[in-house]
């Protein structure tokens, strides 16, 4: 005869253990995903739980387990760059499409100010979160290494030199800067300039690497008033290109290290008369909807950033989950996407 349950109320762990005829501890097994436990019994209880209605404790599981069931998404940066910026609305949308398939927050952080900066780092010194996933790293951010110093799982998206020894997803930055430059190259332009993103960040330095490889490749003499350094938002690309318009008057292509930078870079230009691309080729990168919307469109290196989100997270829970399992760094790869503006 089927057990009659209490009066009202939620189906208990013990009512779901003696409807399958185990103790307290298998049931909690079977929850928590343990493969200590026999296919046959695994079955009975998760008939048991179907038959009740079981639905457990999720705050209950996440002690039991020593885990929150929420990650924070750390971005070092101010409101107007995040949302100014596609890229990253585009990581966010893939960190959150991710993280959709499974039962854990996603916690969003931004880092302005010392203050916060010292308010997260006590935060997750207590380790509230089960894990953390760094957005635009600078050379110099302590952060890194205090995860690693407090053992907290953690993913980077990029890195912050060579070396990087906490688990990262990137993209292919100095071959898709090559790449760039190769193709203005190969379309007859011979005093192709860069705009930089900050050099501090090891993405610009990459992606500087890489038309100093196409230039050199191409057996052009390598000329560093041909090279200014920006900060990946609009604005400094504006300064940027007035700045080399000032000291090359003659140049005849422009490689910006984002699209951003690249619609900066051409008002001015257009303010200066040049036109786009007759005088001036542009290419830009990242391939977000801000070079599709450009006049004219703009040509530029697609970066997969929302699958770059994506893999962030799965490489998290996998940290996560299998802490011991040894460093995942993951590349990506890029492509040029030709359009008018070159």
């Amino acid at each position: 005869m089927p057990m009659t349950r209490r009066h009202g109320g939620r189906p208990t762990l013990e009512e779901v253990a003696a409807r399958a005829g185990v103790g307290r501890g298998t049931v909690s097994r079977v929850i928590n995903g343990s493969p200590r436990v026999s296919d046959r019994t695994r079955t009975a209880v998760e008939h048991a739980i179907a038959e009740l209605g079981y639905v457990p404790n999720r705050a209950a599981r996440a002690l039991a387990a020593n885990r929150t069931d929420a990650v924070a998404l750390v971005i070092p940066e101010t409101e107007t760059r995040l949302f100014a910026e596609p890229y990253f609305s585009d990581i966010i949308r893939g960190i959150s499409t991710e993280l959709a398939e499974t039962e854990i927050q996603l916690l969003l952080t931004l880092i302005r100010t010392p203050k916060e900066r010292h308010r997260l780092t006590q935060f997750l010194g207590a380790h509230r979160v089960d894990g953390v996933l760094l957005v635009s790293v600078h050379a110099d951010d302590p952060l890194p290494d205090l995860l690693e110093e407090i053992e907290m799982p953690a993913v980077l998206s990029g890195r912050r030199a060579a070396g990087e020894s906490v688990p990262y997803v990137d993209s292919d930055n100095v071959g898709g800067a090559s790449a760039a430059v190769e193709h203005l190259i190969g379309r007859g332009r011979r005093r192709v300039a860069t705009i930089t993103g900050p050099l501090d960040m090891y993405v610009a330095q990459c992606r500087l690497d890489g038309y100093h490889q196409a230039i050199a490749a191409a057996g052009h003499v390598p000329d560093e008033a041909l090279v200014e350094p920006a900060d990946f938002t609009e604005e400094g690309g504006r300064r940027a290109m007035r700045r080399l318009l000032e000291r090359r008057p003659d140049l005849d292509a422009v490689f910006c290290a984002s699209d951003v930078m690249a619609s900066g870079a051409r008002q001015v230009l257009r303010e200066a008369g040049r036109r786009i691309p007759e005088d001036v080729a542009l290419v830009g990168f990242d391939d977000s909807p801000v070079a599709r919307h450009m006049d004219p469109p703009l040509t530029s290196v697609r970066q997969p950033i929302e699958q770059m989100g994506r893999t962030m997270a799965r490489v998290l829970l996998q940290e996560i989950g299998q802490p011991d399992s040894g460093s995942r760094q993951v590349v990506l790869p890029t492509e040029l996407v030709r359009r008018g503006s070159s």
